[in-house]
């Protein structure tokens, strides 16, 4: 890790490398084992006020403003190629700081990259449109516009991918950014910085500011409430989410929302019960259950009920748990204490209602103070925390059902509406369900359904707008009408 030349303790402001001006910083632990990884600037409002500044000045600097987007592609193809030939590098940093095992940080950073790559080819694609005028002398045009500086708010779970998915965007259709990453990971997001620095971006295009949580609060506020910022675009928990939507109503500002989701995870009686519990692994247990789009519930239909659990008990006390950077291991630490009481607390609050822990179910401080155990959970009633809401962890929670119809109503009966997931081999049944499921994303026979080719994103309180795909750009344009008149 000390070796690693993409280990960086200060901000990246306006192109240059930077503490907080009170000269604060903060602890970055590494969730396997404790250790401190190093230390960043704890910025607050009056250094986030500074990135702003350069953010909205380089959005109007003529080289930036008047750049094509043929340009634009090649500061992104650049971007992309650094990232590639440091994978490596920035693993290391991120199963460090997120603990999850480093062939899945290798993983990410795959995935993180191929959005800069996809961006970098969509620029290019920004197209306008001239439409036939209803007067002869008239001449009707559109295009798509920059709207200004996005503010990116990004979460812990995906430290890569989460920034690259949203800024990639951002500056193929001309904006700039300001990103402010999660106080949990702040260093793999300072690598890319640094990698952009490298790639030739000029200065304000790019900034990323690292806060811990005392000013979060206030940096989101001033992100939301600053005449200079035009867009937000923010990945983390609903609760989060609606107040940063509260306060980009006063400036009527564009927003991006990747929330909380409720993902059920359907299995149907005539489903391939091998595929099915391949797709359950992977959906449930990639990141230690940190992702929100996690199967959250597992509809299981009476029939395959028993043999399902049974089988998915012996696959998940399989499961190599130990700190990430080890050869083998497939589960990590969950991030940090609270979300280790959380888990823990939605499990005793199931057990303490009459559930049944098959599997699982406690702590495992012998490997470190943040390690739960991989669960299950049978016998699930509405009234149980595991029922309602997101556990964001090892917990597999089963729900049995006995019809279609039944299991529709469980898996719709939420606020939540990101990704759901079903196994089915009847097709009309498949059709059926697809179209009666209430989620932005669904995964039909898998489990594993993110690309950077398809729209991301969720409906209900799990978000508005969508990442990724050609959709992505949106969030980042606004459509100028140009009407050409009285021509002779």
């Amino acid at each position: 890790m000390h070796s690693n030349p993409l280990k960086q303790s200060q901000a990246y402001v306006n192109g240059s490398w930077i503490g907080a001006r009170s000269g604060a910083t903060f602890d970055v632990q590494n969730p396997a084992n404790g250790a401190v990884l190093g230390a960043v600037p704890d910025m607050a409002r009056d250094d986030v006020q500074l990135a702003i500044d350069a953010a909205y000045d380089a959005f109007y600097e003529p080289r930036w403003h008047n750049s094509t987007a043929k340009e634009r592609a090649a500061l992104l193809k650049n971007w992309h190629a650094l990232m590639e030939k440091n994978r490596q590098e920035i693993a290391s940093i991120m199963t460090a700081e997120s603990g999850k095992p480093l062939v899945e940080s290798l993983g990410e950073v795959a995935y993180g990259n191929s959005f800069v790559e996809w961006f970098a080819e969509e620029a290019r694609r920004i197209y306008g449109e001239i439409v036939p005028s209803p007067v002869a002398n008239r001449q009707i045009m559109m295009t798509r516009n920059p709207v200004g500086v996005a503010g990116l708010i990004t979460p812990w779970n995906f430290p890569h991918a989460m920034i690259t998915r949203k800024a990639a965007a951002a500056i193929a259709a001309g904006c700039t950014v300001v990103i402010k990453p999660a106080e949990d990971t702040p260093l793999t997001a300072l690598a890319l910085a640094w990698l952009a620095e490298e790639a030739g971006f000029p200065k304000g295009v790019i900034n990323v500011i690292t806060s811990s949580r005392t000013h979060a609060a206030e940096i989101g506020q001033l992100l939301c409430g600053s005449d200079k910022v035009a867009a937000i675009s923010f990945t983390g928990s609903t609760e989060v989410g609606k107040l940063l939507y509260r306060q980009c109503a006063d400036g009527v500002k564009r927003i991006g929302l990747e929330l909380g989701g409720n993902a059920p995870f359907i299995v149907f009686k005539s489903a391939d019960m091998e595929k099915a519990l391949t797709g359950a692994m992977n959906s449930k247990f990639r990141n230690c259950g940190q992702t929100c789009i996690s199967a959250n519930r597992f509809l299981i239909q009476d029939e395959v009920h028993d043999e399902f659990v049974t089988k998915l008990i012996e696959r998940i006390r399989k499961l190599a748990i130990g700190d990430g950077s080890r050869d083998g291991v497939q589960i990590g630490p969950l991030i940090n204490q609270a979300q280790l009481k959380k888990v823990d607390q939605f499990v005793q609050d199931a057990k303490d209602k009459g559930a049944k822990v098959h599997t699982g179910g406690k702590t495992l401080p012998e490997l470190g103070p943040l390690y739960y155990e991989p669960t299950v959970v049978t016998d699930l009633r509405d009234n149980m925390l595991l029922y309602n809401e997101e556990v964001f962890g090892p917990v597999v929670s089963v729900v049995r059902f006995k019809t279609e119809a039944e299991a529709l109503a469980i898996a719709n009966g939420t606020r939540r509406g990101l990704a759901g997931y079903f196994f089915s081999n009847d097709l009309n049944q498949v059709f059926r369900v697809a179209r009666q499921l209430e989620t932005g994303m669904i995964g039909i026979n898998e489990g594993l359904i993110s690309a950077t080719e398809a729209a991301f994103g969720g409906i209900k309180e799990s978000g508005i707008g969508r990442e990724g795909s050609r959709h992505g750009i949106d969030e980042y344009v606004y459509i100028k009408y140009l009407c050409y008149g009285n021509l002779q």
